[in-house]
């Protein structure tokens, strides 16, 4: 019978070679309960005439039943840029290669952040439902955003977005 290889030594992975986290987990602190290990981002696209992109939120997730951006947790190392659009894609269809951003809003607690990654497009697109995240997608006139029921963390940022948003497209 043969012997049984010796085992290798344990090696500590590279971390520049090791696979990042998802970021898909809760973070629980003082301010409550939040969605993103790494913190989380949302893309508030916007077009002059059509308005904002906006995700009626299937009724199982946080919030279910409310309009809110397109968005998600951060990966390990992501920027928020690059999440909004990444999740955006995954979530809305929505083409990165059309979108531009100009800026960025942040709500930090400091045990989680959410990044709304500001963007605008030259031609609105067909959003697609492209995941079981989202009961509906619609592009909202920019003065009609207050009479849909938001999600609390949209309702409460919007005031604040809507004027830079509107001077950026």
């Amino acid at each position: 019978m043969d012997a049984a290889p010796a085992p290798s030594p344990r090696r500590v992975p590279d971390p520049q070679r090791r696979p990042l986290g998802s970021g898909d987990e809760w973070v629980d602190g003082p301010r409550g309960r939040f969605w993103g290990g790494f913190g989380a981002a949302g893309l508030l696209v916007a077009h002059r005439a059509a308005g904002v992109l906006l995700q009626l939120r299937v009724g199982w997730s946080h919030f279910g039943g409310t309009w809110g951006l397109p968005g998600g947790a951060r990966k390990e190392h992501e920027d928020a840029a690059a999440a909004a659009l990444r999740e955006a894609g995954e979530e809305a269809g929505v083409p990165a290669g059309l979108v531009r951003v100009v800026g960025e809003s942040v709500l930090d607690y400091g045990y989680w952040s959410y990044t709304t990654v500001l963007g605008v497009v030259e031609e609105p697109f067909v959003p697609v439902i492209a995941d079981a995240e989202s009961d509906d997608l619609r592009w909202v006139p920019f003065a009609e955003v207050d009479a849909l029921p938001l999600h609390p963390g949209f309702a409460a940022s919007w005031p604040m977005l809507r004027p830079r948003i509107e001077s950026l497209v």
